[in-house]
């Protein structure tokens, strides 16, 4: 049952029971329904509760028929909604825990709402890149003012129940319960109290007006264009809410599906919504039940307190979890540990902290010089220099040391995860945990399943990436795991334009106008040049037919690093980050391409991009056949969170599918003819060139 009846003396209460969030999916609205018709026709009943089972109200539409024909079927949404509105008898809507998206929505159609405290309530609907599309832009003006209303619809952001109580003149909810525990109960005598009321009051019929008007409404749209570029859906919401206070209630309706029902074809919010079950997706492992038994992690061991190894510790710190950093010498530790106080100090001055939170997470950090104080640890991560000669030291020294049962994890970038396991008598207990810099701000986490890991690791370290607010996805083993085995491709396609004539500026303007957050070469400056440098070496003697332009050996020849030594790509002013464009750099370009014989080309934007990111899609497909990745949006949440990818074009291999997988592969037999580049390279992947011919897509 998604919807159960149930008659408490005179009143009815109906309550949606579709875990976990209740959603508003084809069953549980003909169980309104039918609750509706049933209570109406019952004599007995003076009136109706709405509320929700378990730990929601309900969190709106049911995510596992979206974009399927139950999503609309009737009775759909607005249908419930105008039998609510309908209704003889008083509907009150009993609010806790959640209401968020078409579950406000049904609360606003109630004639009364009574909340508990703690609410979280919210139309979050822009954050799939739409707008609320069963009258919240109408009703939420009518019963919050406009400019709140607006906030929330263009934010998408939860408001806690009692702080939207204590607003001026709000007519949201009609009362606040005690407690959540006694809000059935409350909701029940409140119900009884109205029995009699006529008439019934509706949203609908309440003013919406802002005294402003339209001066307010441009304001509004001035401040979204700034804030929400590339994304059409905020500004759209502003339409939609102006509406609400243009006329008659049925038009503002009206207007709202207009606008919905365009955002609902634009490639932004198939990014989104790709986006959000993309993320869903990528916590589910095709081999590993959901009900896996899990390792308890009471401890964590980081080995290195270099800019990693603090990043990292800070994951967990900020968790609630104690953290042991390891390093050589005590010169070492004290740096690293300033460093997180730097870190977490710098937040404090901001306001994003509070100083007995900073002291309390401070408490949680301890340091040591000896591996044998890490021997009771449930999880050691080792963030030492990426060598493997130095990686099985730690490892061979881990073995020894570390209690049965502790998880061996390596922030390896690059290096055989099952090589690295072989090292220790345990390789069921070696896994890959790659955190990107900085650790404790970028949301990915690569987790690199060796041949041997444990089933319970690999849950272990899944859900223990949600603790720590990560977004975790699983790589087979390769050299690169999914991103930086793709990001290898990219970064040669920008050296083989560098080579035919473009310069540094020219394409990192030309990908950040696509929407990346920094081009090739900035991010080279800010990574530091001389690691990929180091992986070229290696490489080279590991692959010795690849193909690479030299530019970027060349400049790290020089010296030119990136930003920590002031130069790379760019050179840069003490303490500031800003890129300016070398003469030096371009020089080295132009007589590089003189020892070749290149006649430089002017080369268009159009082209810089297509090699770029083609060159990940590529990869990514070759990926997918190896089974590295399980799933094309696994790929798409590695870009998107790990490399500045941009969110409205959710990710590579989804952008290749909007583009159409045939248009990718004329592309892609273009670049082959160009006498500069890798041929044997820009050969379709298989996958790729399959799909392309059968007019499928890779999601």
């Amino acid at each position: 049952m998604t919807a159960e009846y149930k008659l408490h003396g005179d009143v009815a209460v109906i309550t949606m029971n579709n875990p976990p969030v209740n959603g508003l999916g084809y069953a549980t609205r003909v169980g309104l329904a039918n609750g509706l018709d049933r209570a109406n026709g019952d004599n007995s009943v003076k009136a109706i509760v709405i509320t929700g089972a378990g730990k929601a109200f309900s969190g709106g539409a049911d995510i596992n028929e979206f974009g399927s024909p139950k999503a609309s079927a009737e009775p759909n949404l607005h249908s419930v909604i105008r039998m609510v509105e309908s209704s003889d008898k008083p509907v009150v809507a009993a609010i806790h825990s959640v209401a968020m998206g078409g579950g406000l929505e049904l609360s606003l159609g109630c004639h009364y709402r009574i909340a508990a405290p703690g609410a979280s309530i919210a139309l979050p609907e822009v954050k799939l890149g739409i707008l609320p599309g069963a009258g919240g832009t109408q009703r939420l003006p009518r019963v919050l003012g406009v400019e709140t209303a607006l906030n929330m619809i263009v934010s998408g952001e939860p408001v806690k129940s009692e702080l939207l109580a204590q607003l001026p003149g709000q007519k949201l909810f009609d009362r606040m319960a005690a407690s959540q525990a006694s809000l059935l109960e409350e909701a029940i005598a409140f119900a009884r109290s109205v029995a009699d009321a006529r008439p019934l009051p509706l949203v609908r019929n309440l003013p919406c007006k802002h005294p402003q008007g339209d001066a307010y409404f441009q304001f509004a749209r001035n401040m979204v264009k700034g804030m929400a570029k590339n994304f059409p859906a905020p500004a759209k919401c502003v339409d939609a809410v102006e509406a609400s206070t243009q006329g008659r209630f049925e038009d503002g309706l009206a207007r709202e599906r207009e606008l919905f029902v365009y955002l609902v074809q634009t490639p932004e919010s198939a990014a989104l919504r790709h986006v959000f079950f993309a993320e869903r997706a990528a916590s589910k492992i095709p081999d590993v039940p959901a009900d896996t038994p899990q390792r308890e992690i009471k401890s964590v061991a980081v080995i290195g307190a270099g800019t990693m190894g603090g990043g990292i510790s800070m994951n967990f710190l900020n968790a609630g979890i104690p953290v042991t950093v390891l390093e050589m010498k005590q010169e070492a530790l004290d740096r690293g540990v300033a460093t997180i106080r730097k870190n977490y100090e710098a937040q404090v001055k901001k306001g994003k902290l509070k100083s007995d939170k900073y002291d309390q997470r401070m408490s949680l950090l301890s340091t040591t010089l000896d591996y044998k104080e890490l021997k009771d640890a449930d999880l050691v991560i080792e963030a030492v220099f990426e060598e493997m000669g130095v990686k099985q030291k730690v490892f061979e020294t881990l073995d020894a040391v570390m209690k049965p049962g502790a998880i061996l994890a390596s922030n390896t970038s690059t290096l055989d995860v099952n090589k690295i396991a072989s090292f220790t008598k345990r390789p069921q207990d070696v896994v890959g945990m790659h955190f990107f810099s900085p650790a404790n701000v970028m949301k990915l986490l690569e987790v690199v399943r060796g041949a041997k890991t444990g089933k319970d690791v690999l849950a272990t370290v899944m859900s223990l990436a949600k603790k720590i607010k990560k977004t975790a996805v699983v790589s087979g083993v390769c050299d690169g795991f999914i991103g930086n085995r793709m990001i290898e491709q990219y970064g040669r396609q920008a050296g083989f334009l560098l080579d035919e004539g473009a310069t540094p500026q020219q394409v990192d303007k030309a990908i950040e106008k696509f929407g990346f957050a920094m081009g090739p070469f900035r991010m080279g400056d800010l990574a530091g040049n001389d690691i990929g440098w180091a992986i070229r070496k290696r490489r080279a003697v590991e692959h010795p037919n690849m193909l690479y332009s030299r530019t970027a050996d060349k400049l790290c020849e020089l010296g030119r690093f990136g930003q920590k030594t002031g130069a790379g790509w760019y050179d840069y002013q003490s303490g500031k980050r800003d890129a300016i464009p070398s003469q030096l750099v371009v020089k080295m370009i132009e007589d590089h391409r003189k020892e070749l014989g290149i006649t430089p080309r002017k080369i268009a934007d159009e082209e810089i991009v297509q090699r770029l990111v083609f060159a990940l899609v590529n990869e990514g497909a070759r990926i997918l056949e190896d089974g590295i990745a399980s799933r094309a949006s696994d790929i798409d949440m590695v870009y998107l969170t790990g490399y500045g990818f941009p969110l409205y074009r959710g990710g590579p291999m989804l952008y290749a599918d909007q583009v159409g997988l045939f248009n990718v592969v004329q592309a892609m037999k273009r670049f082959q003819r160009n006498p500069r580049d890798d041929a044997k390279f820009w050969e379709p992947a298989p996958l790729l060139a399959r799909l392309a011919a059968e007019g499928k897509t890779f999601n």
